[in-house]
């Protein structure tokens, strides 16, 4: 019970934090380079170190590949469909096509199930960042005509400090290298800033415009794909296709349910992709998540 007074706790400060101007106006942006780079980077050490490796890990790590590839042929026919500029059909694929499986995820799936559950999650989210950082950054250049290098983006992510954390943690993990107890408490104390930051982070990043009539079926169409049929698509192919059960697949499942990422509208907005749909997607899709997850919970208990 405490976690969940904790997320909505941080998540209303966040909001409150920013209505009251006491804080800078980009101050989300230093939270979020410390979740991503420290908080996240310790996680991955701290937890994906210590995972049992075998054969039922593909499942959660496949989570955002799937996702991806899911929005591209969805939101295209729809896009066909309904004559959907180009920049409406990248928005789409790039926020609905990416779950917000860390800053929402972690506090969520910690409330459900404990800290142990923060294992699987770190397998759905570092997998789900190097699909966001390859995939992703070639449907935002082609949407919106950008010449911007592969091969850059590329390199950003072999720098890149919790996907080198990732790494890390794998081979110590194979290796069955464990890390000193002294190191490990810390680890574990700064991945615990992950979830205040970050809800305080989304919290203040909340921001609501009023909606058009054709902005409201995107919306609609993008939440829709996002919190109800991508999820769906993996419960039925995890548990009924592939007959798989557990915590970890469930835990999958409500991954697969999280709100639109921040990050992906972060960059669909940088390449000038609908960036009014982009924020509306966020703002309106993190709150309403809270409920959908909830019932897709309460389905997760009863199958």
């Amino acid at each position: 019970m405490s976690n969940i007074i904790l997320l909505f706790t941080c998540l209303v400060l966040g909001i409150l934090l920013k209505k009251a101007k006491i804080v800078p106006e980009n101050f989300h942006s230093s939270l979020n380079a410390f979740v991503i780079n420290i908080s996240l980077s310790a996680f991955s050490l701290y937890y994906i170190s210590k995972i049992e490796l075998n054969s039922s890990v593909i499942y959660p790590v496949l989570v955002g590949w799937i996702g991806i590839f899911l929005a591209i042929v969805f939101f295209i026919v729809l896009g066909k469909i309904f004559s959907w500029s180009h920049s409406v059909i990248g928005a789409l694929i790039l926020c609905a096509g990416f779950g917000n499986t860390s800053f929402v995820g972690i506090p969520i799936i910690q409330a459900m199930y404990g800290d142990n559950g923060l294992k699987t999650v770190m397998l759905v989210d570092q997998p789900g960042f190097v699909a966001l950082s390859t995939v992703g950054i070639l449907i935002a250049n082609f949407y919106s005509g950008s010449k911007d290098s592969l091969l850059r983006h590329l390199r950003k992510i072999l720098k890149f400090p919790p996907f080198l954390a990732f790494v890390v943690a794998l081979l110590l993990n194979v290796y069955s290298v464990q890390i000193p107890k002294e190191l490990d408490e810390v680890l574990m104390k700064l991945g615990a800033t992950t979830v205040p930051l970050a809800l305080v982070s989304v919290g203040s990043q909340m921001q609501w415009k009023k909606i058009e009539k054709e902005e409201g079926f995107h919306l609609f169409t993008g939440l829709l794909f996002k919190l109800v049929i991508f999820p769906l698509v993996i419960l039925i192919l995890y548990k009924f296709i592939f007959h798989q059960s557990g915590e970890a697949i469930d835990i999958s499942i409500l991954e697969a349910a999280m709100a639109p990422m921040i990050t992906s509208a972060i960059i669909a907005s940088n390449h000038n992709l609908d960036p009014k749909l982009c924020n509306l997607l966020v703002a309106v899709g993190i709150p309403l998540s809270f409920v959908t997850l909830a019932i897709w919970h309460f389905i997760l208990q009863i199958l």
